[in-house]
């Protein structure tokens, strides 16, 4: 079988179903057999400023985008204007002819600084500061152009089905730019029109009147695009794989796993997980897994995280998605669940901050803060995803570490993560497993007591209305009933069994859910969430060379799994931290609590997510000595 490997770039301004023409031509590609990893890039409007999405296909596994584009499809200039440098010598940009005589000046969404940019490049080249000037540098490079007139598909259209509004219908130019790409890369029709049906299926009209549009374009590309070196004919299609975007790992975690309640205020990026599940809130579900999921919408974060936590109170399994701005707000509500032993669940979708920051943008910005939210010294579990996939698995941990310890739960997502699209292995509900620990039945006798010390320091939990099961919840310090004291001995006695539970949670939680090892070697990297796809992909590309470089991967990052990562890393002579912030927040928790400086960090903090490309650019100029201590990534529009 031929190795097939591409990259594929639309964009366009917001709210011209840049988004769903990516879903299109990912469905045609999963459907096909092919390996999708995609990723959106939009800014912080509604509609107007640039979006775009990259899709890279193959037909091995692959886990992250590359810097270069195979084929690009564009039907605005600015697309164009800000992309045509990254496709590559061989690959093919199709565009609308209309927009040739488009200058950057009339392009009036493409800010001064990248503008300035984009002048200099031109005027190096001696080239007119318009669309011409810029597409003359891509077939200098080496690169095919497709030029066809968006406007006229839909005009010849109109004519053909004698349905003279399909002139003017302009958001349609998404399905007509896939349905060429795909014509011009020789895949199967079938596919495009099944996908379509799909996205459309609660519009059958302009789900028809779409395949119209769609076949019409993929067989002009057939017809008049030639000389092109790349095609998606199909491959093998592995079995038990889904095609799955980046809020619904932890969403269908939630309904499998028994959250069955969800309070939320919305906010970039994490708002798309709560709305998930409130289109799914009725479940069917067979066996021990109890109910449907209730979802509130709340007046700010405050309220959510309030009724979260009394939601809780009555045995419910409950959860709460925000982002950074939102979780600064339920700092001291976080507080309040920590000295009451409240198990609850935070999923954090991270962004870039600080204060609004790059709220559609992707960052790892909030570790530390994370770690010490609250005021005053509480326990609470830490815990990070490293994709999609396993996402779903870590969200059913996650409520049974909260349950089994009685503490809150911070479940670090990003926008990385949440505005991907995958093809995996399909989620396995077999392998979620359920332990609400000491949460009571029933109540024998009438001298119960909430924070009654036990041997492990965690006491058994009643719940609203459980009879005999009378329990007082405080702000203040309290004794075992939940009656406050400020009694210094109750409150050394209540403090060190709150804070015990830290070192329980090392000894109980297992070493591999602590930390996942690819291989220790000389160089060894040092990472958490998003960043494993990249890294994994970048090392792969390493091993083609020969060369062998170590990955770490922390999933606990609070408490700090220390000794496990001492014995890890004994024999490693340079440690590299990867992670998408400006201070390099992981080398600083790892230095606090093992000693050892990081030798070098790989650091992005852009707003936009990491390449493999940019791994390994940067990892191959640390192993030929040719590296800064601090590397800084910057690729992405």
């Amino acid at each position: 079988m031929n190795s097939v490997d591409l990259t594929w770039l639309i964009g366009g301004p917001q709210g011209s179903g840049v988004e769903t023409g990516a879903n299109i031509f990912s469905r045609v590609c999963a459907e096909m057999g092919y390996q999708v990893f995609g990723k959106r890039e939009f800014y912080s409007n509604i509609k107007g400023e640039h979006s775009y999405f990259v899709l890279r296909v193959s037909n091995k596994k692959i886990h992250s985008n590359l810097n270069d584009v195979t084929l690009m499809v564009s039907f605005d200039a600015e697309t164009i204007f800000r992309h045509y440098d990254e496709v590559i010598s061989g690959g093919a940009l199709i565009y609308d002819s209309d927009l040739e005589n488009t200058t950057s000046d009339e392009v009036h969404t493409l800010d001064q600084h990248f503008k300035s940019r984009l002048h200099k490049e031109l005027e190096a080249k001696n080239k007119p500061f318009t669309i011409t000037g810029v597409l003359e540098l891509t077939k200098e490079k080496g690169v095919n152009l497709y030029p066809v007139s968006f406007r006229s598909i839909l005009s010849n259209l109109a004519d053909d089905t004698k349905n003279p509004k399909l002139k003017g219908l302009i958001r349609m130019f998404n399905v007509i730019g896939v349905s060429l790409s795909l014509g011009l890369l020789k895949m199967p029709p079938d596919s495009l029109l099944k996908s379509i049906g799909t996205i459309f299926a609660k519009k059958p009209k302009v789900a028809e009147i779409n395949k119209k549009a769609a076949n019409y374009s993929y067989n002009l590309a057939t017809a008049q695009f030639n000389s092109f070196n790349y095609s998606l004919p199909g491959t093998t299609k592995e079995p038990h794989t889904i095609l799955v975007q980046g809020q619904q790992g932890t969403a269908i975690g939630k309904m499998v796993c028994g959250c069955r309640f969800q309070s939320y205020y919305p906010i970039t990026p994490a708002s798309d997980e709560s709305m998930f599940l409130e289109e799914h809130e009725i479940l069917e579900i067979e066996g021990d897994r109890p109910g449907s999921t209730v979802v509130i919408q709340t007046e700010d974060e405050i309220s959510a995280i309030g009724m979260m936590i009394g939601s809780a109170l009555t045995g419910t399994r409950s959860s709460t998605s925000t982002s950074g701005p939102g979780f600064s707000l339920m700092a001291e509500a976080l507080g309040y669940a920590g000295i009451n032993e409240i198990p609850i669940v935070i999923t954090l979708f991270q962004r870039s901050g600080p204060s609004t920051g790059l709220p559609t943008r992707h960052g790892q910005d909030d570790l530390l803060f994370v770690i010490n939210a609250g005021h005053g010294e509480f326990p609470r579990i830490v815990y990070a995803s490293g994709d999609i996939e396993e996402s779903f698995y870590d969200t059913g941990r996650c409520f049974n570490y909260s349950d089994v310890f009685q503490i809150p739960v911070i479940h670090m997502m990003d926008k990385f993560m949440s505005s991907s699209v995958v093809t995996c292995k399909r989620f396995d509900p077999d392998k979620v497993t359920i332990d609400r620990g000491k949460l009571l039945d029933k109540i024998d006798g009438n001298d119960y007591r909430r924070f009654a010390s036990t041997d492990d320091g965690i006491s058994p939990r009643s719940k609203l209305g459980l009879e005999n099961g009378i329990f007082w919840n405080t702000g203040d310090e309290s004794d075992e009933y939940g009656h406050i004291s400020e009694d210094p001995f109750e409150r050394v006695k209540m403090m060190d069994k709150r804070m015990s539970r830290l070192g329980l949670i090392i000894k109980k939680i297992p070493k591999e859910d602590q930390i996942v090892t690819f291989g220790v070697h000389d160089f060894t990297i040092i990472s958490w969430g998003s960043p494993k796809g990249p890294i994994i992909d970048a090392l792969d590309m390493l091993k083609n060379e020969n060369i062998n470089v170590g990955f770490i991967q922390f999933k606990l990052l609070h408490p700090f799994p220390t000794e496990h990562t001492k014995s890890l890393l004994k024999d490693t002579k340079t440690i590299i931290d990867i992670e998408a912030n400006y201070t390099g927040q992981l080398g600083q928790i790892f230095k606090q609590n093992l000693g050892r400086d990081v030798d070098y960090f790989i650091l992005k903090f852009t707003g936009r997510g990491m390449t493999s490309t940019e791994i390994y650019d940067s990892l191959k100029k640390i192993i030929e000595n040719k590296a800064k201590k601090r590397e800084v990534l910057t690729h992405g529009a």
